[in-house]
């Protein structure tokens, strides 16, 4: 699977962490930065050219990375067809895949060891959309609003 994937300084540790173990379990990763670490860079830009990726490559998926996450799944979440949800243990993970479809998911690197992150992107990964009709009409709900603004 294709997996785009970006973080800020807070995360960069973290992402360089997730991106060897994604390559070593076959993935074929796209590191959208940073790619250097840089105390005074800024979470927007990487997150937003991992969700523009995410988007522009179906059947990929997304991982954003900062101190909490936050501003990351915030920022992800500004491109139009992305659906990044936060993850702090296992069961969001799976439901953010299972029940909302997200593409994207945003780790806190400040809120995990690198070991619990792994298995929070691998629960992520691992997890089909349901397909139920009630989480479909939800997110075609969403959508609708997201394309008539």
């Amino acid at each position: 699977m294709r997996i785009h994937i970006a973080a800020d300084h807070a995360g960069y540790e973290l992402k360089e962490h997730l991106a060897e173990h994604l390559r070593a379990a076959g993935h074929d990763v796209v590191d959208h930065g940073a790619h250097v670490y840089d105390a005074q860079d800024d979470y927007s830009p990487v997150c937003l050219a991992a969700g523009e990726a995410v988007v522009a490559d179906p059947g990929s998926l997304g991982i954003v990375i900062g101190g909490s996450g936050n501003g990351e799944q915030i920022a992800a979440n500004k491109v139009l067809g992305v659906r990044a949800a936060l993850a702090w243990n296992d069961e969001t993970a799976r439901l953010a895949r299972g029940h909302n479809d997200a593409n994207v998911v945003a780790i806190g690197a400040r809120q995990h060891s690198p070991d619990a992150a792994v298995e929070l992107v691998e629960a992520f990964l691992a997890e089909p959309f349901s397909g139920d009709a009630r989480h479909q009409r939800r997110i075609d709900l969403v959508s609708a609003y997201e394309a008539s603004r």
